[in-house]
């Protein structure tokens, strides 16, 4: 443990369930430390406490371990939650909402952003399968300016990273296609302040390096 008694938070930039753990901590106002990690070198120090060796992990000061960001990001909000991210929460409908972007979304937007892995189908098949969740999120959206409702709720920070994966892997596509709701919240949460700060790039951290702290949405 670091000898500041700062949570330890193991991340990769580009993985959506980091950037949501990222996000959650952000907007909890929490410092923790960040250690940035290369997926083909896990640190030791990761694997030694996790060894799933899978992202996002946190080290509280008491040694407990958080391996899943959903953990990660309730964790972090029961402790400060200024903006009201879990009011209301948790709900059967967000729970619900969670577990399909989670679960079957994920695995179709897997297979439409490395189709050349699963080659039983083509891309644009896989995609027409990840639109199915994205026709459900257009519903909503069309209704209200986020996910569950006028204000933003943990589900639009949890859902938005998968989103904005999915809508990379074509963008001019995604761009054309019939989303404009979608479009909207999910460009909105991007051009946001606070995924900006979370996605700033960072070294791969190394044993003995310098501390990177995370706090109220800003490195330093």
């Amino acid at each position: 443990m670091s000898d500041t008694a700062l949570p330890i938070l193991y991340s990769f930039r580009r993985c959506p369930y980091a950037m949501r753990a990222r996000l959650a901590i952000a907007y909890a106002r929490q410092q923790v430390e960040l250690r940035e990690i290369v997926l083909k070198h896990k640190p030791r120090e990761m694997l030694a406490i996790s060894p799933k060796g899978t992202v996002p992990v946190v080290q509280l000061p008491d040694g407990t371990v958080l391996e899943e960001s959903r953990d990660v990001m309730l964790w972090a909000l029961h402790l400060n939650d200024p903006d009201g991210l879990l009011e209301g929460e948790p709900s059967e409908a967000s729970a619900a909402l969670l577990d399909e972007n989670d679960g079957e979304f994920k695995h179709w937007l897997d297979r439409y952003k490395y189709a050349d892995r699963y080659p039983e189908f083509s891309a644009q098949d896989y995609r027409s399968r990840g639109c199915e969740f994205l026709d459900k999120l257009e519903q909503r959206l069309v209704l209200s300016p986020f996910l569950c409702g006028e204000q933003m709720r943990i589900p639009d920070i949890a859902i938005m990273p998968f989103v904005r994966q999915f809508a990379m892997v074509d963008k001019k596509w995604f761009d054309s296609a019939p989303y404009p709701a979608l479009q909207a919240w999910l460009n909105e949460l991007i051009a946001g302040e606070m995924f900006t700060k979370i996605m700033k790039k960072h070294a791969p951290w190394q044993q003995g390096q310098a501390r990177v702290l995370l706090l109220n949405f800003a490195y330093g």
